[in-house]
């Protein structure tokens, strides 16, 4: 079979989500191609991309077959995989994994177990072939990004693998660094025969190494071709995409021609040589002059900076001036400054020497756009931009209604932001700045991941903020999109700013740092820097400026499900029930601090009269919290589940079931049998029965869904995490987190988790706290209540709400834990048992009852909300999602 790779009828959703990512998708790989992947931001080039390895592959519902050389691809071992399959990622840093270049070459290698002299000729091979010789021996931290990523392909050539995948692997990279390592791909290619497979933004230096192009669109395969092809089919069907083809297509596209369409920019100056040569070129238009108002936005005089006393320094002497309403972009190789200047500015670092000043209130937008994240949805993320400022809620509403429609965000609303694409990050990122209305925008790479046609759009954002006088200062390596909307270009090299002009007089008189467009179109107009210079100097039909949206319509309502969604009112009688109710149980709970002398409760004849009075606060305490639960409850939604299984259904699974008859039947019985057979002194043996029985539920959930490491790694650290606040309180009896932990862990995880969680925590803080005949006990009660959260939150009678958390926290407290451990108490220590010998060890024990209930209501009502929103993340990136079929 010639095919490497054959996708069929692919279709793939992530969790949580009801749109697929990728729907019906196929695709065939011959072997020894060059296929270059594209389409706008958020077409699904990243996850189909990450389907081609398994370990990659995100998590959610998958349908379809991929198959690799003929076989399944679920089919191959890891080990086949790592070696055949080659895969660089996005980002430099994610893949770098040791300290020092020639360990890094070699990692894979010994991974995989080959011999010594194997490793070695391998490693010479690749570090000849990528001229790694003159650093292989520097350690990593002192590479350039653009050494970084080769470090990363050659890492993963010595693996000699029979495909090599790429996802944007010059995001990050700048214009020479990146045209430099593409070649590098071609040479493998061409000279190794290796398989590429490439999504690549920077189509202008892809598309001539590619052999054949596929162009995706919301998920599905939209055309497929040679490069001339896949380009005479996105302009004969209007497509955005085509705004993102080479310079040379899109000039031949827009100007009346029969000649056949170039790629390359050789290609296309020897079409255009041919056309000036048939009928004489117009003029270039004039280039666009902008007057400024008076005075300086950003004056920054004589920058010194290094991030250590020991290190070189990163800015040198600069000197810089941006007035006001003016847009300057600032280019230049990685690491030599750009980034640290921006923060400088921005008031992020403070130089050593020298000074910054600005005139106004300043934006930022980083590098990294998920600096700005601080929300579980979209939505919530522009609204968190807001809180601080004095405006009424519709005014808040009407402004991030306009930033989402700017940025194009009503589809993503109630998307996590994190589980966006790279470029729908950038967009929503730049929608949290632009609320804050800035007077001075610093923005770090902001077109990074942006699809042609919304580079239009943000182009146009860019102009409106200028014409309302709002000043620009933005660090780029997208060259293009500089030289069409920079009033000025600085190029930024050893810490300073070499020269400035203009973008036509910037970028003419470069040979690298310049445009496809002016080195097309060099020996005959030497000053056009942009594809609209050339078509405009060839009589051809400039493309249509965006229009930005109207700044009215509200923003679109929550989609159901969203965590954005929120319960209506409840109705005046349940408020009224549920004020009663709490006041009553504040009432009974402030009498039960009251009395501090416990032995006026009990007598020789078992409680007396103030003790009976203290058992009617104790019932009407706990009759006004569960009459209280029930006026604020409602049925929650049901938890996360995949999109094959309908979200009405609330069915315990069976291994949940199994796990529920194996708690409420061993372990009590386990617990009988150590009482009244063993005498109550095997308590070590009757502890580690327990345990076993607690972890018997987990095998369970092995033999169901068989869980990787990280799954006990989350448990592990849950446990540690209680054990931890268990002694961090250890001075105040009672008063402990452990409970609320457990309860979190329930919710979060399923059932028995939450048994786990609790068991295991009170087994191992014991060994700090003296383990004894109560320790099995302690499990247990601590256990049944974590099982109960998962059990009851499944069933939607629990809901994830602050106060339902903290409700049950402190019933479970007072009824469960109480419940269990009194009665406990007395048969450990009372020489007869009978209900006045157990009424007293209750009464006796509610006031300890009550300082643990108090702790879990405290620790639940400040820790439950952050703490389940970090575990669902956890869920959805690492798949620790509860599956079931219907």
């Amino acid at each position: 079979m010639n095919d490497i790779f054959s996708i069929e009828r692919l279709t793939f959703y992530y969790p949580e989500q009801t749109k697929p990512a990728i729907e019906g998708l196929d695709l065939r790989v011959a072997r020894g191609e060059f296929l270059v992947l594209c389409g706008p931001s958020g077409c699904g080039k990243s996850t189909l991309l990450r389907q081609l390895k398994t370990v990659l592959a995100p998590h959610g519902h998958r349908k379809g077959e991929i198959l690799f050389e003929g076989k399944a691809l679920d089919g191959l071992d890891q080990r086949t995989q790592s070696e055949r399959i080659g895969f660089v990622l996005q980002s430099p840093e994610n893949q770098v994994v040791t300290d020092k270049v020639w360990h890094e070459l070699a990692f894979g290698l010994e991974s995989l177990g080959y011999d010594t002299p194997t490793i070695r000729r391998r490693v010479a091979e690749m570090a000849s072939f990528f001229g790694i010789q003159t650093w292989f021996y520097k350690n990593v931290t002192e590479l350039s990004g653009g050494q970084k990523q080769l470090l990363n392909l050659a890492s993963v050539m010595a693996m000699q693998p029979s495909v090599l995948i790429l996802d944007e692997p010059t995001s990050q990279l700048d214009p020479i660094a990146a045209s430099d390592f593409l070649a590098t791909i071609g040479r493998i290619n061409r000279e190794l025969g290796t398989t590429v497979i490439l999504t690549e933004h920077r189509l202008e230096d892809a598309f001539p190494l590619a052999t054949r192009v596929a162009v995706m669109d919301r998920g599905r395969l939209l055309c497929t071709g040679t490069p001339e092809e896949v380009g005479g089919a996105l302009k004969g069907a209007g497509h955005s995409m085509f705004l993102s083809m080479p310079t040379a297509m899109r000039v031949w596209a827009a100007v009346e021609n029969a000649a056949s369409c170039p790629v390359t920019v050789r290609e296309g100056r020897d079409w255009l040589t041919g056309l000036a040569a048939s009928r004489p070129l117009e003029p270039l238009p004039k280039e666009r002059r902008h007057s400024y108002p008076e005075g300086a936005a950003i004056e920054a005089e004589d920058l010194w900076f290094k991030y250590e006393k020991e290190l070189p320094d990163v800015v040198k002497g600069l000197g810089l001036r941006v007035g006001k309403g003016e847009f300057l972009a600032l280019l230049g190789g990685n690491g030599t400054g750009k980034t640290t200047t921006l923060k400088l500015l921005a008031g992020l670092h403070k130089p050593y020497r020298g000074s910054v000043r600005t005139h106004g209130g300043v934006g930022v937008l980083p590098q990294n756009p998920q600096a700005l994240f601080v929300k579980k949805t979209v939505r919530e993320d522009l609204f968190e931009i807001l809180r601080d400022r004095r405006m009424a809620r519709e005014v808040q509403m009407a402004r991030a209604a306009w930033a989402a429609r700017l940025c194009r965000l009503e589809e993503l609303l109630d998307r996590h932001p994190y589980d966006l694409s790279g470029g729908e990050q950038q967009r929503a990122a730049l929608a949290k700045v632009l609320l804050l209305d800035p007077e001075i925008l610093l923005m770090d790479e902001p077109t990074k991941g942006l699809d042609a046609e919304f580079k239009q759009v943000f182009a146009e954002i860019l102009q409106a903020l200028l014409r309302r006088g709002v000043t620009i200062l933005m660090v780029s390596h997208d060259i293009e999109f500089c030289a069409r909307y920079a009033h000025r270009c600085a190029l930024f090299f050893d810490g300073g700013i070499v020269t400035e002009a203009a973008p036509r007089a910037f970028f003419s008189g470069n040979s690298f740092y310049t445009t496809s467009a002016n080195r097309m179109a060099r020996s005959l107009l030497p000053e056009a820097v942009t594809a609209e210079d050339i078509i405009a100097a060839c009589g051809g039909e400039l493309p249509p400026v965006p229009q930005l949206p109207e700044d009215d319509g509200p923003l679109p309502p929550p989609a159901e499900g969203s965590p954005d969604k929120k319960p209506g009112p409840l109705p005046w009688w349940r408020k009224a029930i549920a004020a009663v109710s709490a006041l009553v149980a504040a009432a009974a709970f402030l009498q039960a601090l009251g009395i501090t002398d416990l032995t006026a409760l009990v007598g020789a004849d078992g409680a007396t009269a103030l003790g009976a009075g203290y058992a009617g606060i104790y019932g009407a305490l706990i009759v006004a919290l569960f009459v209280f639960a029930l006026a604020i409850g409602r049925r929650s939604r049901p938890p996360t589940v995949p999109v094959q299984v309908p979200r009405g259904k609330r069915r315990l699974s069976k291994r949940t079931v199994a796990a529920a008859v194996m708690i409420l039947l061993l372990v009590p019985v386990t617990l009988f049998v150590g009482v009244y057979y063993l005498g109550n002194k095997k308590y070590y043996f009757i502890a580690l029965l327990v345990l076993l029985e607690c972890m018997a539920p987990f095998f369970l959930i092995f033999e169901g869904h068989k869980p990787q490491a990280r799954e006990l790694v989350i448990i592990a650290v849950l446990c540690a995490i209680g054990v931890a606040g268990r002694a961090a309180f250890f001075m105040l009896p009672q008063f402990k987190p452990v409970m609320a932990l457990t309860i979190i862990a329930g919710v979060a995880f399923g059932g028995e988790t939450g048994f786990l969680v609790g068991a295991v925590t009170m087994l191992t803080s014991n060994v700090m706290f003296s383990q004894g005949p109560w320790t099995p006990w302690q499990m247990f009660a601590m256990g049944i209540i974590g099982f109960l959260a998962g059990v009851l939150f499944r069933k939607g009678l629990l809901r994830r709400a602050r106060m339902s958390l903290c409700v049950f926290g402190a019933l479970a407290a007072i009824l469960i834990y109480g419940g269990i451990m009194n009665p406990v108490s007395a048969l450990m220590w009372a020489s007869e048992l009978n209900w006045k010998v157990l009424l007293v060890y209750y009464i006796t024990g509610f006031p300890m009852d009550l300082v643990h209930a108090s702790a879990t209501f405290l620790f639940l009502w400040f820790a439950a909300e952050p703490m389940l929103e970090k575990l669902d993340r956890i869920k959805v990136k690492y798949g620790l999602i509860e599956t079931e079929t219907p």
